[in-house]
């Protein structure tokens, strides 16, 4: 027997972290994830996919992600049941998460507000532009 679930997608709100009674963190969070093929207008579909993750990788997620975060999932998928309010069976399928890969890059993932100085991360100039040609003979070179 085999249960697996690999999803790419991105996530529709923040994640949402709670802890136990026993104070283990757990992380529940929805990932939208774009259908294979396209309706009759020509657009894709998603699918939206419940998610928990338990534990330090939780704390991650609830720290790192955020509404439109593109993230990898790779898990089981699960169905727990619990009694409703009105005291019926309520049953939930979810994905339980054993790791969470954060795939959008660095950039995109940080929000800059327009207040905080920009970092300079272009290539400094070449420290021997003003010091003329550097003269170095054949003889010299290793090769």
């Amino acid at each position: 027997m085999m249960n697996r679930t690999v999803l790419v997608g991105r996530l529709v709100k923040d994640p949402e972290l709670r802890y136990t009674p026993n104070g283990i963190p757990v992380a529940s969070f929805t990932l939208a994830v774009n259908r294979t093929f396209t309706n009759q207008q020509g657009e894709r579909e998603a699918d939206f996919i419940n998610c928990v993750i338990w534990r330090r990788p939780a704390e991650n997620v609830a720290n790192f992600l955020k509404k439109g975060s593109l993230a990898g999932v790779d898990g089981k998928l699960q169905t727990r049941s619990y009694e409703g309010q009105d005291g019926k069976r309520v049953y939930v399928t979810e994905v339980l998460a054993d790791s969470v890969q954060f795939l959008d890059s660095k950039n995109n993932s940080e929000t800059k507000s327009q207040n905080e100085p920009r970092k300079d991360n272009s290539i400094q100039e070449d420290p021997f532009a003003n010091e003329g040609q550097i003269d170095v003979s054949d003889d010299d070179l290793p090769f």
